[in-house]
């Protein structure tokens, strides 16, 4: 399951704008100047703290029930949607050498239409991946 869901508290700032805060995630602040900037932002806050644990080899918080959740009068509750998927795409570009084998007939087909192979492989991956979702 990339898709995760998780609720974030958008409060007003002072000086303008939004700071952002979650329940689930104690560790976890962002900021934006107005709504759509402030929900990008905590995506990506989101994102860093999932990593983060991840690599920590953590445990992911469950998701806090919304309804459970009274924001103070000067905020309001927003779920955020985060595509794991997505976001490792965005964020880690790092290359991994891998060796395969095919055919003799088909890496000769492939190479006299000069077709690229890690490209072609890239493509075949990220759709079975998207249609496994």
């Amino acid at each position: 399951m990339n898709k995760l869901f998780y609720p974030a508290l958008f409060h007003k700032a002072d000086e303008g704008g939004f700071w952002i805060s979650f329940p689930d995630f104690p560790e976890c602040f962002t900021q934006g100047d107005d709504m759509s900037q402030a929900y990008e932002m905590a995506v990506d806050a989101l994102g860093l703290a999932l990593t983060c644990r991840e690599k920590e080899q953590q445990p992911l918080p469950a998701m806090s029930d919304p309804t459970t959740i009274t924001p103070k009068p000067d905020s309001f509750l927003v779920v955020i949607e985060f595509d794991m998927l997505d976001y490792k795409k965005r964020t880690n570009s790092k290359a991994v050498k891998k060796t395969l084998s095919i055919p003799e007939w088909l890496n000769e087909a492939a190479m006299s239409m000069d077709l690229n192979f890690s490209q072609i492989l890239q493509e075949a991956l990220i759709s079975k991946i998207q249609t496994a979702k």
